[in-house]
């Protein structure tokens, strides 16, 4: 990706630098728009003057991206110290005519390359995932006639016309609105429909301020609207977001830098050892060339771990089947290691670490204020005041409340029955109401049949209210409104019970709802004194009664708040990283248990050097009114801070960004193709404490990996050593480099392998996440390798002249050789099925049925290895006695033993991971 991103984005550059047109829209006048732009709002461009354009501008579409061929992309997955070493030990073997071995260590190899082709490149999908956001078709205003044109041929002045439902085409600075809202949420994180509007605002007003705008990709939710074409292709914000994503670098995982050095290091000492141990054998101990060099290449063949790299993929495969059984899915294979090492999360808020779902939350009224309880847009909760539930039906003021919010209402909501889950149809703010009238005792049908809807105002931003008239079929007729607060009490004279207006007491509780990140409704009625049969806005005037106030918020989930404190035990940070308004997410975040006392902006992160963004953003976890840009920093910051970091997201506005984490999480529900493009993970649940589980399989994954590791160092150690020390002691070699092949053939598709299904170590929880810079062999663990690699060495060599010195043969002592280092790997998978804990107990027997299902499988090799004549004939083995399996399998107990006894050392020192 290094070569690639070089080689693209001069272009890229180059083009934004030609199609710019130097204005800031959304400050800038309509008029200054239309000048600046040179085109007429009545008219439009001609045809042939956006032709023009279109050649000058080009198409407004974002460009195709070369991509390495697919067979350069196979070549290197060959280019790895770890593969070289594999491929050096598939050679030798061939050489020394065991084209079985050499056939099983180049199916490892091959079979490794092509599960690393596959999964490559994913993130280069990310930019053809944002294209594919743009619209197909815009409606335009040509020579003072609409026309219906392809959403490429837009070019900078062209009027486009905007309705409900509409995919916006390129960015447009807005000159006529009819009551639009426009839904962001992909480009900005805003869970609700942004209003719109045409008066210019501030410079510096964050993306999701610029009400005088719309962009590229978004989604016109109701309304309609007139706007003048001002950006197209990479220069729109989606076409920005596009970019930033090319520029992204792509970027290695812990597993992988820490398997390339892990081989540079096995490459370098067998390079060393093999090199010493031909000059001592050849000079020293003067053996002759080629039986030296046999011995060398047995050597070298007993030190490669050559069953590694498809035992750690099979670890990563049954952690990505387990993740995907949890609504999880990997999307590169790396990532599920990745989990385990993650320090921060930062996630974003709406449907993540909230439902996404409006709920009413508070009930003000004139002398009560009324807690209401449940969540989104099941009628499931109730009404509380003083910890005490209250009967709506008894209560006037209440039932009068409800009865307004449900019927000066256009939403629905119901029951779906194959999900199990309510859902809405309509403006989420209404849906919230109309479950506050169901937890109101409230029935829908009932109370528009009593009380039915003769005529409506509906909801512009011009008014910032609904109204709606009614009447009971017994003459009385009365209207209900809804709307902002500020304006619902400029209209009121009284409130319920007929008393003055105290405007002291609604504005003081106005400012309370809303610093706890509440969204504030003010509810009202005005009973008429006669009939009416419609209702305009002359009749709206200072006369209605305010029945009360109701705070609206997208609550937190459960779950969320207990993953978090999981996290936090855990070691991890989490972060929320959010498009919101700083008020709201400081509130959510509080309720989530994130330190929000010093929530930072976007505009704040803006003018903050590299090294201050370092400092701040360890003081705070909620950062609001966040741009692709700022979540791109933010990032930066941490991991140059040391920390490995999860980024989570779901619209457009977050590929940067998950391309730039060390593991990106898209949501799978409610995401883009953009962001899940982007990911290395996808939930299919959208919940945050499905990511804590994640991150919990993620160390177990990590943890298999290290007892792989742990369990063949050591076994590849013994048999080299074998070796080593008989060259330098001028002895016959105990076991043959086909013999040896043969135990790291049948060990590594057997005993590794059961590794891959070892459940997790008690507490994997609570420990805090490994250092990112952390080496896979670490002093603990390079300390237990070379304990054990010498019981191996000693073991196998008693074994073996104990043979010889009851006056068997060479080929039966090696048969016993053989069988002993088998014997000393099967016990030994035992121990290392807990990094320091106790193997003395049961489960260790049956917490893994894998690991019995292999030994015994790993027992009958061994048999046909020693008993059968065409083993015999392929590897020179004997036949052996009782007393050669009595003397094995003792050896083999006394290993074990003396493995626990270094495992309650390390437990002494408090040592619990290796």
């Amino acid at each position: 990706m290094k070569w690639l991103n070089r080689n693209i984005q001069p272009a890229l550059n180059v083009e934004n630098k030609e199609q710019s047109t130097s204005l800031n829209w959304h400050a800038s006048s309509t008029t200054q728009v239309f000048s600046h732009l040179n085109v007429d709002e009545h008219q439009g461009l001609s045809h042939a003057e956006a032709k023009a354009r279109l050649a000058q501008y080009g198409a407004n579409a974002l460009p195709e991206h070369a991509r390495r061929p697919a067979w350069l992309r196979f070549c290197l997955q060959f280019h790895n110290p770890l593969i070289y070493v594999l491929l050096v030990a598939g050679l030798i073997t061939l050489a020394l005519n065991d084209y079985i071995d050499a056939g099983v260590i180049f199916t490892v190899v091959l079979v490794n390359a092509l599960i690393s082709f596959i999964q490559e490149g994913k993130a280069e999908q990310a930019l053809e995932a944002v294209r594919n956001m743009l619209a197909q078709h815009a409606r335009v205003l040509r020579d003072g006639d609409r026309h219906e044109v392809s959403a490429t041929e837009l070019v900078p002045g062209d009027i486009v016309i905007l309705e409900s439902g509409d995919k916006v085409p390129a960015d447009l600075r807005l000159f006529k609105v009819k009551n639009l809202k426009v839904n962001e949420a992909a480009l900005t994180g805003e869970s609700l429909p942004t209003e719109k509007n045409t008066p210019p605002v501030g410079i510096d007003t964050a993306i999701g301020d610029r009400h005088t705008m719309v962009y590229s990709g978004t989604i016109i939710a109701i309304g309609h609207a007139h706007g003048v074409v001002v950006e197209t292709g990479v220069n729109t914000e989606i076409g920005r977001i596009g970019t930033l994503v090319g520029e992204v670098k792509s970027l290695s995982t812990p597993l992988t830098r820490r398997l390339d050095q892990l081989a540079k290091q096995i490459t370098l000492v067998i390079i060393i050892i093999s090199a010493i141990t031909f000059l001592h054998g050849r000079y020293i101990n003067e053996m002759p060339t080629l039986e030296i060099f046999l011995a060398v290449v047995g050597l070298a063949v007993a030190a490669i771990p050559e069953g590694l790299p498809a035992v750690v993929t099979i670890i990563l495969a049954v952690g990505t089947r387990s993740l995907a059984n949890n609504k999880a899915i990997i999307r590169r294979l790396p990532a599920v290691e990745t989990l385990g090492s993650v320090s921060v999360i930062c996630s974003d808020k709406t449907g993540t670490l909230t439902k996404n779902e409006m709920t009413a939350v508070r009930v003000v009224l004139a002398d009560d204020e009324i807690q209401v309880t449940g969540s989104g847009y099941s009628p499931e909760g109730g009404l509380h005041c003083n910890n005490k539930a209250i009967d709506a039906s008894s209560n006037v003021a209440v039932e009068q409340l409800a009865r307004c919010a449900l019927l000066c209402n256009d939403a629905r909501i119901q029951h779906r029955q194959d999900e199990n889950a309510w859902g809405l149809i309509g403006d989420p703010t209404e849906g919230a109401l109309l479950a506050l009238a169901h937890k109101s005792g409230l029935d829908v049908i009932a109370e528009q049949q009593r009380y039915p809807r003769i005529d409506t105002i509906p909801f512009e931003s011009e008014q910032q209210f609904m109204v709606t008239l009614h009447h009971d079929h017994s003459g009385h007729y009365f209207s209900f409104i809804k709307g902002a607060p500020e304006r619902i009490i400029a209209l009121c004279k009284t409130q319920a019970g007929g008393k003055d207006l105290d405007l002291a007491y609604w504005t003081n509780r106005i400012e309370q709802a809303a610093s706890a990140g509440e969204r504030v409704l003010g509810l009202a009625k005005y009973t008429f004194s006669s009939k009416k049969n419609s209702i305009s806005l002359s009749d709206i005037n200072q006369q209605f009664e305010l029945l009360g106030l109701v705070g609206i918020i997208d609550p937190p989930r459960e779950e969320a708040i207990k993953a978090i404190a999981e996290c936090k035990r855990a070691g991890i940070m989490v972060k929320m990283i959010t498009g919101d308004h700083a008020v709201t997410a400081a509130a959510i975040g509080q309720k989530l248990g994130l330190n929000a006392d010093n929530a930072l902006t976007g505009a704040q992160i803006e003018i903050l050097s590299d090294e201050a963004l370092k400092t701040s953003v360890m003081q705070t976890d909620i950062f609001a009114r966040a741009s692709p840009e700022h979540k791109l920093r933010l990032i930066s910051a941490l991991k140059s801070l040391g920390h490995q970091v999860a980024m989570t997201g779901d619209g457009v506005n977050d590929a940067p960004a998950l391309k730039s984490a060390d593991i990106g999480i898209a949501m799978g529900l409610k995401g883009t193709d953009a962001a899940r493009e982007a990911s290395d993970l996808v939930l299919t649940d959208d919940n945050f404490a499905t990511i804590a589980r994640a991150v919990r399989e993620g160390r177990v994954v990590f943890d298999n990996i290290k007892k792989s590791l742990l369990f063949m160092l050591p076994t590849n150690g013994g048999e080299a050593g074998v070796i080593l020390l008989s060259v330098f002691a001028g002895m016959a070699l105990p076991i043959s480099a086909g013999q040896i092949l043969w135990v790291n053939m049948v060990t590594a598709i057997t005993l590794a392998l059961a590794l891959a299904f070892e459940p997790s170590e008690k507490g994997v929880m609570t420990y805090s996440p490994r250092p990112n810079n952390e080496p896979l062999i670490t002093t603990s663990l390079a300390l237990r390798v070379i304990y054990v690699s010498i019981l191996m060495i000693a073991v196998t060599f008693i074994a073996f002249e104990w043979e010889l010195s009851r006056g068997s043969s060479i080929e039966m002592a090696r048969t016993t050789a053989v069988n002993m280092l088998v014997m000393g790997e099967l016990v030994y998978l035992f121990n290392v099925r807990h990094f320091t804990a106790s193997s003395f107990n049961f489960e260790t027997l049956i917490s893994n049925p894998t690991a019995i299902l292999v030994s015994i499988l790993l027992i009958i090799f061994q048999l046909l290895f020693t008993y059968t004549p065409v083993m015999q004939s392929l590897f020179q083995s004997q036949p052996l006695d009782a007393l050669s399996w009595a003397v094995i399998i003792g050896l083999g107990i006394v290993k074990f033993i003396l493995v626990e006894i270094e495992k309650t050392i390390w437990r002494y020192y408090k040592v619990v991971r290796m």
